[in-house]
């Protein structure tokens, strides 16, 4: 069901810290009240079968911590163990304390709902969030200060991309259905707008930034991307989909290599030195459905597509135009929803992605809750799922913080802010 539209009036930010509580169990925490449900007799409305989605969550093996890291790193130290396999062992630990993430920390600061989020680079504890009606908020978590609150345009100022500035990081940039992209800082001076249109037909969806090659990135809804140098000069405009560009992003590695996703069924990678028109692209990547996003892995060697149906995919730099991994996962799109994007753990080999239940796909089952899922990268298995039955709603997007101990969501009109649950008590 669409959220309800609120009444618009500013609303002061609201923060709410939440400490332990029995409600706040993860799905194999609700396991036994689960196995209830599925023994309910046939009397029940409510009966589960044998497969249910609890036995399934049971199912799920999280590895056991590693047994020493110290040990590890000793051993990786003497050659006597690979980078890989230390990695492998510092994966399985994190996996392991998710089992203890909570909710520690909840804002709902918006009219309508969020659309956008950001963490900064270099303070692992603040986070911008960008609103439907172009409202921006700065949070720092670390600190009992209120949040730095922007107030937007209100209808039709959705903050479609949100990117601290790398050479600044008291500015961001951001792209809007307002018709601009432009830099800002936090007091809601515009210092620089870098693409801007005169009409309401056409709107910019997506934006990235370089910080090496000092350059910025932007897709429009027809189809078109522009790239400008950081003082503002259009270095090419070109109409390179034939439809919305939902996704552009640059390698982090090598950022003259751009991937940009669009609703026409495709993802293309392109080499920035190279680009001479439409045709120019390395590589086109087709899918089933229109894609909401497409984002590089924090080594650049791989990269992350999520459609707006069924099906997240990992493509390896190894072969681009075939897919390693295709994983199966409900999260479909309809308009008053926040299109879901899966994203990259900035360590691991992980992807993280929120779950919303579609009775037509394959594996539902009855009651299928709207999880936070976590899968491995290489094998796309599911290795985790995060859950709240306080925030119960479709959480369309999921960052971790730069350091990857803090993940921060989107449902709605809500932030929630997830860690382990003794540092969530420490907080």
């Amino acid at each position: 069901m669409a959220p309800r539209k609120r009444p618009e009036t500013q609303k002061t930010p609201e923060v709410v810290v939440r400490r332990k509580s029995k409600r706040s169990r993860s799905p194999r925490e609700l396991e036994p009240e689960a196995k209830k449900l599925c023994a309910k007799g046939p009397g029940s409305s409510r009966r589960f079968d044998s497969s249910c989605l609890w036995a399934e969550l049971a199912s799920l093996q999280v590895p056991p911590p590693c047994s020493s890291i110290v040990r590890a790193l000793h051993q990786h130290k003497l050659g006597r163990a690979s980078w890989s396999s230390l990695q492998q062992g510092l994966q399985q630990s994190f996996l392991h304390s998710l089992a203890s993430y909570r909710i520690f920390q909840k804002a709902a600061p918006f009219d309508r709902r969020a659309t956008s989020l950001a963490w900064h680079p270099t303070h692992p504890s603040t986070l911008a969030v960008g609103s439907k009606g172009g409202d921006i908020m700065l949070w720092n978590l670390g600190t009992k200060d209120k949040p730095t609150f922007i107030k937007g345009i209100g209808a039709g100022g959705s903050i479609t991309g949100l990117k601290f500035n790398p050479l600044n990081t008291n500015q961001f940039f951001t792209s809007s259905m307002e018709g601009t992209t432009r830099l800002q800082d936090f007091k809601g001076n515009t210092l620089r707008v870098f693409t801007s249109y005169d009409t309401l037909n056409f709107w910019f969806c997506s934006l990235d930034v370089s910080a090496q090659s000092r350059m910025v990135v932007t897709g429009d809804n027809v189809g078109h991307v522009v790239l400008l140098n950081m003082d503002g000069k259009e270095l090419w405009n070109l109409r390179m989909h034939k439809k919305k560009v939902t996704h552009v992003a640059l390698n982090p590695c090598c950022d003259w290599f751009l991937a940009t996703a669009s609703v026409d069924q495709t993802v293309k990678i392109w080499d920035l030195r190279q680009v001479r028109g439409k045709s120019s692209f390395l590589y086109s990547l087709p899918h089933r459905h229109p894609v909401n996003a497409a984002c590089f892995s924090p080594d650049g060697a791989q990269l992350l597509t999520t459609d707006q149906k069924s099906e997240i995919r990992v493509y390896s730099a190894s072969q681009w135009d075939c897919p390693l991994t295709l994983i199966p996962h409900p999260h479909r799109h309809f308009q008053h929803l926040t299109p879901i994007k899966a994203a990259w753990h900035p360590r691991y080999n992980l992807i993280v992605v929120g779950r919303y239940p579609d009775p037509n796909f394959k594996s539902c089952t009855p009651y299928e809750l709207r999880t936070i899922d976590v899968f491995d990268g290489s094998s796309g298995k599911m290795m985790h799922q995060l859950y709240d039955p306080e925030s119960s709603g479709i959480i369309s997007l999921n960052e971790f913080n730069p350091i990857g101990d803090t993940l921060a969501s989107v449902m709605g009109y809500h932030i929630l802010i997830w860690s382990q649950q003794e540092a969530g008590m420490r907080k």
